[in-house]
């Protein structure tokens, strides 16, 4: 005998994910990002750390001037647009609604639970190993703004560049904080790959998710 006395039916309605700050942000950063590497990659291939180049195709400039002159106005772009990001992460509670709370208990919970294919994603909700990617990617920022001062005016900020290891050390710095960048947009990518749903609520802002009938009680 069937069980016919199922509880009332979900409704769905449609909800602000992403406000419109963080979406211009979002995109012009990916825009600068691209530029910044790619010229950045133009410029290390002048003077390679590693005994190894980065293609042609993936680099921007074409020579050295022109990489160093692309990777000047990407910078100003990408400062530009991360000081209107962290003035809304910090003004708007932002960083705190969205990065907070965050411990190592929950960042291991879920990062097992990513590991198993069994983490929930819900739209809008950043789980701890998001969390504690997006900390750890702005702060590779910082270190890599900061870094690369030091290496485009050495002289004017001698005693930045001093307290960072000296020169050789900071190119080292920008250059770890760089590929510590690359690799979490690559994460990013993936992860976006595996849920595409995330993708549209970026560009709208909105997306359609079930609410159970006690939520639309007053």
């Amino acid at each position: 005998m069937s069980d016919t006395t199922a509880g009332p039916a979900r409704t769905r309605r449609v909800v602000i994910i992403h406000p419109l700050v963080v979406r211009l942000t979002h995109w012009v950063n990916a825009v600068a990002l691209v530029m910044m590497v790619s010229s950045g990659w133009q410029i290390y291939n002048a003077s390679p750390l590693l005994p190894f180049e980065f293609p042609a195709w993936a680099t921007l400039g074409g020579w050295l001037g022109a990489g160093i002159a692309w990777h000047l106005a990407a910078m100003w772009l990408l400062v530009g647009n991360a000081a209107i990001y962290f003035a809304y992460g910090l003004g708007g509670r932002h960083f705190m609604r969205s990065f907070l709370p965050l411990t190592p208990r929950t960042v291991l919970r879920d990062l097992r639970e990513a590991l198993a294919l069994r983490l929930q994603h819900k739209l809008g909700t950043y789980n701890a190993v998001q969390r504690l990617l997006y900390i750890v990617v702005l702060l590779l920022g910082v270190a890599a703004l900061v870094s690369g001062l030091a290496l485009w005016k050495p002289v004017q900020l001698q005693l930045v560049d001093d307290l960072l290891g000296g020169y050789p050390t900071v190119r080292w710095i920008h250059f770890g904080a760089m590929t510590g960048i690359v690799l979490f947009v690559v994460v990013h990518l993936v992860l976006v790959a595996l849920v595409p749903k995330t993708l549209p609520a970026m560009i709208t802002g909105r997306a359609t998710t079930a609410v159970e009938p006690e939520e639309l009680r007053p």
